[in-house]
Parts: C-alpha cells; sequence; structure tokens
C-alpha cells in the first residue's frame, strides 16, 4: 500500500515512542551483568542463585513470546504496550526497594512480563506500517537504538552503581517505564486505516490456534528458531551476566575495565545490527549473512575458552567483533516472516524469539550452577570468587549452543527478502 505523508509522520512519531521503550527492555535485560557483584553482595548469593535471579527476566519473557504474538495479531499492539509499561514499571520499582532476594524475584518477574510484549508489538508496528522490502532494514536502525538500553547496561550502569547505589537507578526506570505506558496509549495506532482510533478485533479462538498451528507446523520456521536459540541464548547468558565476573575473576580487569568491554560489545551488536540487516536486505539474501555472521561469533568462542591472557586490545577487538557477529540472530525473524503467511507475522517472530529467551532462561542458571560444582570455596569481599577453571566449564556449554545455532544456519530457507510462504505450500 501507499503511504500518505501523514501516515508516514505518524509512523515515524509512533515508533520512536515504541524504541524508547524497547531501550528500557534492553536495559533491564541485561543490567544484572553490569551489577552483578552488586546484587550478588547485596543478597548473598551463590552463581547458581544469581543465575536464577537474572534469568527469572528470560523464563516469563519466554513464557510471554506466543500469548504476545497472538494478542498483537488480534487486539492490536497499542493496549499491550501500555499495559506492558504499567507492568514493567511496577516491577522496577519493587525491584530497585527489595529487601530480599524473594521480593528482587518477584520485581525481576513483573520486569520480564512488562517488557516480554515490546518486541513483537514493535515488529507488528513495522510490520504493517511499512514497506516489506524495508522491514529487515528498519528492525535493524530500531535495534541499533534500542541497544542503546544495553550499553547503558554496561558501564554507564556501573558507574552510576557504584556513585548513588542500584536501587536508586532502577527506581527511576521505572518511573520512565510508567511515561512511556502513557505515551504509548496515546500515540500508538494498530493500523494506518484505523489511525484516527484504535477498535477491538474480535478474537476467534479456533482461528487463532489454527494460525498458531499453521507457524508451528511449519518446517521452514525452525532452523529460524534454532539459529535464535544457539545465538542469541547464549549471547543473552554472557552478555547478560557472565561476561563481567569473567573478565574480572579471569582476566583480572577491573570493573571498570570489564564493564568497558561490555559497553563495547554492545555498541557493536546495535552495530551489527543496522549493518547486517541493511547488507542482507541489499544483497537480498538471508541465509548467506546469517551463515558467516554466525560462525564468526562461534569461533570467537573458542578463544574464550582458551582462558589466555591477552593484551586489552586484543580483548576490547574481540569483544566489539563478537557483538557485530551477534546480530546474526536478529535475521532470524525475518526468515521466519518470510516463509510464513503474512498475517501470521506476529505469531511467526514470537515463536522463533521463543529460541533466544529460552537459551537465556536456561543458560543463565546453568552455567552458574556448574560453576558451583567446581567451585573450591574461595570468597572475596564477602562474594564468591571463582578460578578459570570453573568458568572454561561452565563456557563450554556457552560454546556448545552457539556452534548449535552456527550449524543450524545452514537448513534456513533462503527468502530472497520476500514472502515465499505461497510458494512453501505449493
Amino acid at each position: 500500500m501507499e503511504f500518505s505523508p501523514e501516515h508516514k509522520r505518524r509512523r515515524l512519531l509512533m515508533l520512536v515512542v515504541v524504541v524508547a521503550s524497547y531501550v528500557l527492555s534492553f536495559f533491564q535485560r541485561f543490567a544484572p551483568a553490569g551489577i552483578a557483584q552488586d546484587l550478588a553482595a547485596a543478597f548473598q548469593t551463590s552463581a547458581a542463585s544469581l543465575g536464577v535471579l537474572a534469568a527469572t527476566y528470560f523464563y516469563v519473557y519466554t513464557l510471554m513470546q506466543v500469548p504476545t504474538g497472538i494478542l498483537v495479531d488480534t487486539l492490536g499492539p497499542r493496549r499491550i504496550l501500555f499495559l506492558g509499561g504499567v507492568v514493567a514499571g511496577g516491577g522496577s520499582l519493587l525491584f530497585g526497594m527489595a529487601e530480599s532476594i524473594n521480593g528482587a524475584l518477584i520485581g525481576r518477574t513483573l520486569v520480564g512480563l512488562g517488557v516480554s510484549v515490546v518486541f513483537i508489538a514493535m515488529l507488528k508496528i513495522i510490520a504493517v506500517w511499512f514497506e516489506e522490502r524495508r522491514f529487515a532494514t528498519v528492525v535493524g536502525m530500531s535495534m541499533l537504538v534500542g541497544n542503546l538500553g544495553s550499553v547503558l547496561a554496561g558501564a554507564p550502569l556501573s558507574w552510576l552503581a557504584q556513585a548513588t547505589g542500584w536501587r536508586g537507578v532502577f527506581v527511576g526506570v521505572g518511573g520512565v517505564s510508567l511515561v512511556l505506558a502513557a505515551l504509548c496509549w496515546l500515540l500508538v495506532r494498530d493500523r494506518p486505516d484505523a489511525s484516527e482510533g484504535t477498535h477491538p478485533h474480535a478474537v476467534d479462538r479456533t482461528v487463532v490456534l489454527s494460525g498458531l498451528l499453521r507457524v508451528l507446523k511449519n518446517r521452514a520456521t525452525w532452523p529460524a528458531v534454532a539459529v535464535n536459540f544457539g545465538i542469541g541464548g547464549s549471547f543473552f547468558a554472557f552478555a547478560g551476566l557472565w561476561a563481567t565476573p569473567y573478565l574480572t575473576q579471569v582476566h583480572g580487569m577491573t570493573r571498570a575495565a570489564a564493564s568497558s568491554h561490555l559497553s563495547l560489545y554492545f555498541a557493536g551488536f546495535a552495530i551489527g545490527c543496522l549493518f547486517i540487516g541493511g547488507l542482507s536486505d541489499r544483497l537480498q539474501r538471508r541465509k548467506l549473512v546469517v551463515l558467516v555472521a554466525a560462525h564468526i561469533y562461534a569461533l570467537i568462542w573458542l578463544v574464550w575458552l582458551t582462558g589466555l591472557p591477552m593484551p586489552v586490545a586484543v580483548s576490547f577487538t574481540l569483544f566489539g567483533l563478537m557483538g557485530i557477529a551477534t546480530a546474526a540472530f536478529t535475521l532470524s525473524w525475518a526468515c521466519a516472516k518470510e516463509v510464513n503467511p503474512p498475517q501470521l507475522s506476529g505469531m511467526s517472530t514470537s515463536v522463533t524469539n521463543i529460541g533466544g529467551f529460552l537459551g537465556g532462561a536456561l543458560l543463565q542458571p546453568a552455567v552458574g550452577w556448574i560453576m558451583d560444582l567446581s567451585w573450591n570455596g574461595t570468597m572475596a569481599d564477602g562474594v564468591r570468587h571463582y578460578a578459570p577453571e570453573d568458568f572454561k566449564l561452565g563456557f563450554m556449554l556457552l560454546a556448545a549452543v552457539a556452534w548449535f545455532g552456527a550449524m543450524s544456519a545452514w537448513r534456513i530457507r533462503e527468502t530472497h527478502c520476500r514472502n515465499i510462504h505461497k510458494e512453501l505450500a505449493a
């Protein structure tokens, strides 16, 4: 369809508000990495318990992906963005004020529940309000900006936590979430042909379930899910929690230096999202771009397994390159969307998105559990200190999952950046 200048102005304004919410969701996703030591000290946790606290976000996020896809395809993104912002804001306030690990778990759960709707709603808005040929580019640009939240969860959060305390940061973020929820209600519209008002759609459960089953039964959907699980899952586990402890305890870096590495990783990922999405659209190729980037990412994991000391310039370079290559999994949404009917874009992207968040939910505590098994009992400032061998054992799991994602890329169906579900059906 052709978009009028008024529609183009409105869609840009909508995208700004939704991407701002996406920034906060990224911040919440990776914040435990920047304050891992603070959380361990505040709640006196083991590595496994810390992994569970961080992964609670991913548990509820994973469970919400299919329901979110159904909701955006039936009720539209406006209402769930508003409700999600309110729930996430309340959860962040609770997390910042928690006096016990149980209170923090409840707050973290509410945060995960609230922000779990943002990404799929954003994809639905882009799919409906933008031309199909620009889908991957606009998604990449949105993720580039959204990744500002992950960059803020690195060195800036670490600095703020040391300067003002981590609790105040999350209370402030909760307030911002509530403001953005109100803006989503005021400015977001579900469809261009209903831009002056959003009306609820009738929900036919039979149609919803048949659409979901159609996505699940489509064998071309699953390679994208596997790539998302392998690359996205290992990324969420590493960058979302274990990268900073690894750099400080294995490579002897200061907390500031480790946080700077993490921020560079996120900045590389942000650039990679824009670069890889744009490159894929220009080349009219999905599979080739995913294959190259995914294998670079998996190869770098072999370097971390060695645990060898390296100059700071080398570690910075590897973190930046790894961030760029990690963006391989962001094309999985386009790969899934283009092998399923357009009207099921919300469901197909949400099913694919389950892969990465299920990986994060399982891997964050699993790595901590493996490290606890080999921990020799050493403590430092009231916090468990793990030897390089402990991290190596945990990271072997992450490396294996990363290679699973890279190998799965070989089975992705090349779409040449267009919807081919009719061709597959034929």
